[in-house]
This record gives C-alpha cells, structure tokens and sequence, in this order.
C-alpha cells in the first residue's frame, strides 16, 4: 500500500511538471525580450491602463502578453507559477462569451492567483500531489468577482505544502525562491506571488493566517495588506485546514506598488460589493471618507512604535527599517510613542499556536502521501504534537528546568490534539485576550502601530526547520483579527546590520535562538527588508491611508523595486 501510494505520487507530480513546461513551450506569443512597448505598460499607473482598455486605446490582449511574458521570465528564475492559465485567458478575452466585463474597475488588469484558488478547468492542488486532478468545471466566486470587475487571471502561484511555512516549496511544483537571491525563500505561504510581483507582476490574491501575505511581501520587496475577516472574500478556495476557525485565514491582496494596492482594494470593496458574491463579506462599502482623513499630512497622527514582542527582538536589519519608517512619520510631524503595557504578546503567541493546531495537526497531514515531501517546520510540528504524553512531558521539564527556557517550555507544554471542551476554553482565552487589547488601544487613543513583519529578513531554504515558531509579529495580528499592511523600506546592508560580536545565539530563548541561527548579514545583503502598519479591526482604509504616508514621508529614501531589465539578467 505504502509503495503503490508512493508511486502514484510520483507519477501525479511528474504530470503536473510536464504538463506546466508542455503550456510554457506552447506560448510562443509570450518568449522573448521585453519590448519598449512592453516596459510602457509595465510602468503605467493602473488608473491610466484601467481607462486605456475602457476606451480601446490598448487592448486588453497586449496587455495579456505583456504580464505573460513577465510571468514567464520571472518563473524561469523563480519557480513562481504553478497553474498557467494563459491560454484560457485569451480565450475568456476573444470568445464573446462576457467572461471578462471590460467596462469593470479593472478592465483588463492582469491579476494572479495563489495556487488556493478555485479556477474553473485547473487543478487546486495546494501543493498536495493528491489534490491532481481536482478540477472541476466552474470558477469559485472570487474568480466570478475579478471577471465581473474586468479583470483577467492569467496564473496561479506557488506555496508550500502544509500552508503552514514562511517558505514555498512542495513536491507538486517544485521550491520557489526568492528573485534577489536564489539561495532564500520568497516567503510563504503566498510565496510564489511575492517572487512575481516582485520581478514585474501586477496585481495578486493570496490568503494569511499567520503572516502569510504580509512576510512574503517582507522577504520579497513587494505590497500587501492582511485585510480583517470579513472585509475581503474567501468563498471558492480550496486549504490545507478545512473547518480551522480558531485563527481564521483571511483571503487578501497584494501588489507590485503601493498606488496598485491601494487601486485594486477600493475597486473590490467600494465598486464590486464582495458580500454579492460570499456570504462570509460584511456590506461594508469602501469608505473614501476614512482614507482622506487619514491621507490627509495635515492630520498628526498618533503612532506606537513596537520594537519587541517580547520573545524574539528583530534582527539589526529589520530594526534599522523600523527607525526608518519611525523617523519618516516624525519628519511629517507625527506624534511617536513606545509601544509600552501591552497585553502579553507571548501569551498571544502561545494561544494562537494551540487554536491554529488543536487538532494535533492531524487535518493538514491527512492530506500528504506516503513519501511526499513536507515541509521542515510543519514536519516538527507534527512530531512534536505526536510525541507520547509521558515524553512530551519529559521534554518540557527538560527545557523548562534544565535549558531554563520558559519560553519555548510554554510553547510546547501543551502542543496535542485538544477536544472540543479545551478548544472551547482556547476560544474564550482567545476572546479575553482580545478585550484586553481592545481596552489597552483605548487608552493609548493610537492611530496605528508600526511593527517588524518578522525578526529577520529571508529565512534560507530549509530555514523553516529552526524557524518555525518565529512569527509572533505577524501572528498577534491574525489572532486579534487586526488590519496590517507591509510596505519594504530599504535592503539588508552587510555593514550597517551585522551583528555585534559580543552577540552570542545559546543566551537566546528557544524561538529566537532558531530565528537567528540563519541571520547572516553579509550572505543576506541585498535582500528587502519591510515593516508592518498595523490599525484595529476593519480600518483597511485607515491602514492603506498610513502606508501612503509613511512611503510620502521617506522621500528620496524610498525603496527602489526591481528594475524590468533585471528580468534579463
């Protein structure tokens, strides 16, 4: 059974490969070099191309081709793409048939897909080689909604088996790695979209629900906003954790630049009405109001700084690109605060690690076949929560009272399956821990809070094993269903952000101490380096409105993206 099982995994993941490289070959149209016309597109703010198709001026066709061609150079050097759907694109476009409404928002916008999502006539094999073969014949509504808008899915994108990973890698597709430096990960698990947007892509929806759009955008030097439950639509995807609601996953956008985030967010929430489309969508418009008040330089804002969460302190990088951002808002007269008296945010690390997996981890692994692949941080999860209760007991009082790490001991003290009465009692920590936010964000009267997306830049291949639990400053924010966006500030600089020698990693705590075993500035020079905007519940405008300023206020000291001649190096 076992090796039967094994076999046909590889048979389905050589099929998959093939029949990606067979689709690639067959689009002459999209090989070669970049034309000027090309680049003309490429660098076109979205509202002027959005009216150029409107008014036939550029057809939606050329526009096609010109994000194939990107899509195609970038994974060349990425592994980004696992699903082309290209040639239905066209097809959607010239068959007459008012798939695509090019009188939408975004008539004529190339938008790529996370591999999660429900394309009809395409696999959805979230990285699971048993998933080959699942298409089925209708679009999932988030697919009807961009087609309604007169937007054109043109790929879908690479992710890491588990869902579970900073990484993208599975044995389906293959590892994705990161366009500025091949030997990182592009992020996970929206990965793959982070690696296109990066080298040139336009417009992509992934899903987070522990960081997973905003550190790809962190990793990879690209846009994103972690939208609040119910703000953005999930219907029609298919998950690694199906029936997971303890820390709910969130479907949500992200772009190349700012000006396209921003774009594409108020044409989905404010002209589409998502909650026509999925019942899970609040009818909440998108309000203008908010975003002007907010955008407004005459408004001082009130911002918090976080410098720690408290387990793992970011690494020199990340905090120069915190004082960065910090200094930027202080230059256009905002009001900097310390983050001081927050509730605990290592208890809401440990709270949404046990809500995310009080199944023991069992659902995601349900999935994987004998010999498949997994990833190396999921892999220890399952290990961990599938030790004997005696030895995982032992375990704790060995890193507890022996290694004196009373962090990583809290972490693992209770990492099993729990039944439904304990995840019940999960859930209702979960809710006051909530209230004491909520009550704390109220005192303070903050507008937002500027935060590291990770401790460190890019984890390297594999990283994932030591790293796993390093995610605190993504995670807080699923678990209190809070707005955040990540906007890349500067790059890892081999001088300014080494590390002291005096520094020493066996001192660190257990989650730090796997975080930082792979922080090497000089190997990571180069990589980019974000921040986290972070606003309460459903402040998608407010959130967006702030990113917009903080990117004004750095002036010259702008992140510079990825040139489209770099997709020829």
């Amino acid at each position: 059974m076992f090796l039967l099982e094994y076999l046909q995994h590889r048979r389905d993941c050589r099929l998959k490969q093939a029949e990606r490289a067979s689709r690639i070959e067959s689009l002459t149209a999209y090989h070669g070099p970049l034309t000027d016309a090309d680049k003309a597109v490429l660098t076109q703010p979205i509202e002027d191309l959005v009216s150029s198709v409107r008014s036939g001026t550029t057809t939606p066709l050329s526009v096609l081709r010109t994000y194939g061609r990107v899509a195609l150079r970038a994974h060349a050097r990425t592994n980004c793409l696992t699903e082309i759907l290209l040639p239905s694109a066209e097809a959607w476009l010239a068959g007459g048939s008012g798939e695509i409404n090019l009188r939408g928002p975004l008539a004529g916008v190339p938008v790529s897909l996370k591999d999660t999502v429900v394309v009809g006539g395409y696999d959805t094999t979230v990285g699971y080689s048993a998933f080959v073969g699942n298409r089925g014949d209708r679009d999932g509504p988030m697919v009807r909604l961009l087609k309604d808008a007169g937007a054109v899915p043109y790929v879908k994108t690479n992710l890491p088996i588990t869902l579970l990973s900073f990484e993208s890698t599975n044995a389906v597709w293959g590892r994705c790695v990161n366009p500025h430096n091949a030997a990182y990960s592009p992020g996970g698990s929206t990965g793959g979209e982070a690696a296109l947007l990066a080298m040139g892509g336009r417009i992509g929806i992934g899903s987070d629900v522990a960081g997973s759009v905003r550190v790809p955008a962190h990793f990879s030097g690209c846009y994103s906003i972690r939208c609040s439950t119910g703000r953005w639509p999930k219907i029609g995807i298919c998950t690694s954790m199906p029936g997971q609601e303890g820390v709910p996953s969130v479907y949500s956008p992200m772009a190349r630049t700012l000006g396209d985030l921003v774009y594409f967010t108020r044409a989905v929430l404010g002209e589409m009405k998502p909650w026509r489309y999925d019942y899970t969508v609040h009818p909440l418009p998108w309000r203008a109001e908010v975003e002007k008040e907010f955008g407004d330089v005459g408004r001082k804002l009130k911002v918090g700084v976080l410098r720690t969460d408290g387990v793992v302190d970011p690494s020199p990088a990340c905090a120069r690109a915190l004082r960065m951002a910090e200094h930027a808002l202080r230059r256009q007269g905002c009001e900097i605060v310390e983050v001081k008296g927050a509730p605990d945010m290592y208890e809401g690390l440990r709270l949404a690690s046990l809500l995310l997996n009080a199944d023991g981890c069992q659902m995601f692994e349900s999935f994987r076949r004998a010999g498949e692949w997994n990833d190396p941080g999921a892999a220890q999860m399952r290990r961990l929560a599938g030790l004997w209760a005696p030895f995982r007991y032992l375990y704790y009082l060995w890193v507890k009272y022996v290694r004196r790490d009373h962090i990583w001991a809290g972490l693992i003290r209770h990492w099993r399956a729990h039944s439904a009465f304990e995840n019940w009692k999960l859930v209702s920590q979960r809710e006051l821990y909530r209230a004491r936010w909520f009550e704390w964000w109220n005192e303070q009267e903050l507008d937002v809070i500027l935060a590291p997306p990770n401790a460190t830049p890019a984890v390297p291949h594999d990283g994932m094993r030591d790293a796993v639990s390093s995610c605190g400053y993504t995670f807080l924010f699923n678990l209190l269903d809070y707005t955040a966006g990540v906007l890349p500030i500067t790059r890892v600089d081999k001088t300014l952000d080494r590390l002291p020698a005096s520094f020493n990693v066996k001192k660190l705590n257990g989650v730090a101490r796997g975080a930082y075993k792979h922080y090497d500035a000089e190997r990571m020079h180069g990589l980019p380096v974000g921040v986290q905007v972070v606003g309460r519940r459903l402040e998608e405008e407010k959130v967006l409105a702030v990113m917009k300023r903080l990117e004004d206020a750095l002036g010259d000291d702008k992140y510079q993206l990825l040139g489209f001649d770099d997709l020829d190096d």
